[in-house]
């Protein structure tokens, strides 16, 4: 448990993160997500609960937690002023490697992270894609088996969020333990292999990204037709095929677009591609869709992903 006066940062987070796997922690703002990372890395003590890190004790033996931990937050931690050689060198020299061990390995992580071209230049001309690969690259250098990202692509455009993307999943494939906070919800769906939603500093679900999916319920009927005066027309037709009538009936009259619940599956779709054909109404698109996990997070948070962003080998912990 954490609290900062009458707020309870984290309540009761209970969660697990199995060897060569990936813990996706969704939740809206202010939940308890970075607390409870900054609880696990040793940055915040809890004031109460219990926490193990790789085997170590995260409240008894702090030290040999940080020695088996990497951390890469919501913003790149590294020397603008210094190359990016120099900053994987400094790292290394700061976890007591050797100094020609530590040379060798900001040289391999430069070229496992496609960095080499830059090696030599200062961190400042970096891109901002180029930075965050610079910044996980350094809470690798030390080989740690288990690694917390806590929003490691945020701000990131589409291409350079797909790399990083490949490199978490390539530590993973080597038998890495991620812990991964985001608030993108494409990329828990990609990596995670399972995830927690926190909500006000307690976990109120926990699953695989289509065990969440399918608590929001079955598929949806997506019916975009070709002319908007045709909407109302459209919504009668449907209302009939809807288990819930026109209340169950979502519509987006500027995109044409209305959406009904689909437990029959392939059968609602041909009863309505039969119906509206017959009513005369031209569909420009028609399909199931299942529920993302985006439907999965608003219904169990009450929060659209887009208004989320966190507060300013195992890992196992019951933090109360």
């Amino acid at each position: 448990m954490k609290h900062y006066n009458d707020v309870k940062a984290a309540d009761g987070i209970s969660l697990a993160v199995p060897e060569g796997s990936v813990l996706g922690v969704l939740g809206p703002n202010g939940a308890g997500k970075t607390t409870t990372v900054r609880m696990l890395t040793t940055l915040l003590r809890p004031d109460s609960g219990h926490a193990t890190v790789a085997g170590a004790d995260v409240m008894r033996d702090p030290a040999a937690v940080r020695k088996r931990i990497g951390v890469s937050g919501q913003y790149a931690a590294v020397d603008e002023y210094l190359t990016g050689y120099e900053n994987l060198e400094m790292v290394g020299r700061l976890y007591h490697l050797p100094a020609r061990e530590a040379r060798a390995r900001a040289r391999e992580l430069l070229a496992e992270f496609r960095l080499d071209d830059a090696a030599d230049r200062t961190a400042k001309t970096y891109s901002g894609g180029m930075r965050r690969r610079l910044d996980l690259a350094g809470a690798l250098v030390a080989r740690p088996p288990v690694i917390f990202l806590d929003e490691p692509t945020t701000g990131l455009d589409p291409r350079s969020r797909g790399d990083m993307w490949e490199v978490i999943a390539g530590l993973v494939r080597g038998g890495t333990s991620v812990l991964l906070t985001t608030q993108y919800l494409e990329e828990a769906d990609r990596l995670a292999d399972n995830i927690i939603v926190v909500d006000h500093g307690r976990v109120i679900a926990e699953g695989t990204a289509d065990a969440l999916k399918d608590q929001v319920g079955g598929g949806r009927l997506h019916v975009t037709v070709a002319d908007s005066a045709a909407v109302p027309a459209a919504c009668e037709v449907l209302a009939r095929l809807s288990p819930t009538g026109a209340a169950g009936i979502d519509v987006e009259e500027h995109t044409r677009s209305l959406t009904i619940p689909a437990s029959g599956g392939t059968t609602v779709l041909v009863d309505a591609v039969r119906a509206l054909g017959d009513a005369g109404i031209a569909v420009q698109d028609i399909g199931i869709r299942r529920p993302t996990l985006d439907d999965a997070f608003l219904s169990l948070t009450g929060h659209a992903a887009e208004e989320t962003s966190d507060e300013a080998s195992t890992v196992t912990g019951g933090v109360r």
